[in-house]
């Protein structure tokens, strides 16, 4: 935004009072690892109320525990009229059903704003170290409506960040959420490698790796489906983009090795990665006892789902990480059926 002329109202949560504190000294993001630039102004929490007014956007960022958190925030200080771009991604279960965040964030928002408010996404494979370096990134931008999609792009595309737009607003976020479940999945195989030690020659486990990346878009296109979204967004940036991407490495390999090693999802969280947000794992908590009351009252297909229902059962029950074969790749769990 800033590279295209637009200043920044950058304000943290109340979780981010040390990068804020150390923005507003005028040192590079600690996490980034860049200076934000004269163009972005830090503001404290604190400060929602003084950084809000006179914006055009609003764009959120926080993680999918706190899309509640941050609409009820928002709710007193934010106007109808003033539109929200959220980089958030995830879904959420009531028990019941599923549903998208973008939903969730409306409807957390105030009466008075929740009417009239219009919501766009993100999409796609988008490293925040590697945007941050003006690298190359492609993306998509989604929302019901075409028009504010039209103004959204034209506002943020620059000469490295690279914008299509769909109004699929279902299929993106379904697919941006469930890439983080599957590339836990996928991580599970640096922990297989270990476990089972060097190969006389040298040998990885590539093959291992690329059929369960393959079964997670197989499940992801049921879902999209099953859910009302497009089939063509699985198979494009923000699906099989997002998923590639995600699998190359950060926190859900990493807590995807440990449950390959062996170690149960709930102590490999407490004594490795005790601070760490692993957004597979926050998903398979999020919506485990809804897809497994969803697929109860048949709503859901169980042969559809294997790969899915092996990693709730892995981080929501402590299972061992085995890997079920004979269920992948169902012919009666066709993504179109």
């Amino acid at each position: 935004l800033t590279d295209n002329g637009h200043r920044v109202n950058l304000v943290g949560t109340h979780l981010d009072d040390d990068i804020i504190a150390k923005l507003q000294a005028g040192y590079p993001h600690p996490r980034l690892g860049v200076q934000v630039g004269e163009s972005v102004t830090a503001y404290s929490y604190n400060q929602l109320n003084e950084a809000i007014k006179g914006v055009d956007l609003v764009v959120i960022g926080v993680n999918s525990h706190g899309i509640e958190w941050v609409a009820q925030a928002l709710s007193p200080v934010l106007s109808a009229e003033i539109p929200i771009l959220a980089v958030t991604k995830g879904l959420a279960g009531d028990g019941e059903k599923l549903s998208i965040l973008p939903d969730v964030l409306c409807a957390n928002l105030s009466d008075g704003i929740r009417e009239n408010i219009q919501i766009a996404a993100i999409g796609g494979p988008s490293i925040a170290q590697e945007l941050a370096a003006r690298r190359h990134t492609c993306v998509m931008f989604t929302s019901t409506n075409q028009a504010l999609l039209s103004n959204l792009a034209e506002l943020a595309r620059t000469p490295y960040y690279h914008i299509w737009t769909s109004t699929d607003m279902i299929g993106i976020e379904v697919c941006v959420a469930l890439k983080n479940v599957y590339a836990l999945a996928v991580g599970l195989v640096i922990g297989f490698l270990e476990k089972a030690g060097k190969a006389v020659n040298d040998a990885e486990m590539h093959n291992l790796a690329a059929a369960i990346f393959a079964q997670g878009m197989w499940e992801t296109a049921y879902l999209v489906n099953k859910m009302g979204g497009k089939l063509e967004s699985v198979y494009s940036l923000p699906g099989s983009g997002d998923l590639y991407v995600t699998c190359q490495g950060g926190r859900n390999s990493r807590m995807g090795r440990l449950l390959g090693l062996g170690i149960p999802y709930s102590q490999a969280k407490a004594e490795y990665m005790p601070n760490d947000t692993v957004e597979g794992a926050s998903l398979a908590l999020a919506i485990g006892h809804t897809v497994e009351n969803l697929i109860a009252r048949g709503d859901l297909d169980d042969i559809a789902l294997p790969l899915l229902r092996t990693m709730i059962d892995i981080v929501c029950h402590n299972a061992p990480a085995i890997i079920p074969w004979e269920r992948f790749f169902a012919q009666s769990s066709s993504p179109a059926t």
